[in-house]
């Protein structure tokens, strides 16, 4: 007695089938362009706003800072790295 599971009777639930009548396959066709299509209109805004908002952002963000009054208790400076001396060559 084999107790061997029988995929082949599920191959047939996953697999596509095409309609048999002509108009429906081309009635499904075009809405499967149509589908593709929305979603690379939506992602292409999607993707746009996030780039514009993120800019924007960016330039309130400078805004605000701008604005802020300095910190008494900060001190500003500015500084220069500097190299390491390199070793002279053993002789």
């Amino acid at each position: 007695m084999s107790n061997r599971f029988q995929f082949n009777q599920f191959r047939s639930l996953f697999a596509p089938r095409k309609p048999r009548h002509p108009l429906v396959r081309v009635a499904v066709g075009l809405l499967g362009l149509a589908i593709l299509a929305a979603l690379v209109f939506v992602g292409v805004f999607v993707g746009a706003a996030m780039i514009i908002a993120g800019v924007a952002w960016k330039l309130l963000a400078n805004r605000r800072q701008a604005v802020r009054a300095a910190d008494p208790q900060v001190v500003e400076g500015e500084y220069r790295v500097v190299r390491k001396q390199a070793l002279p060559l053993s002789r």
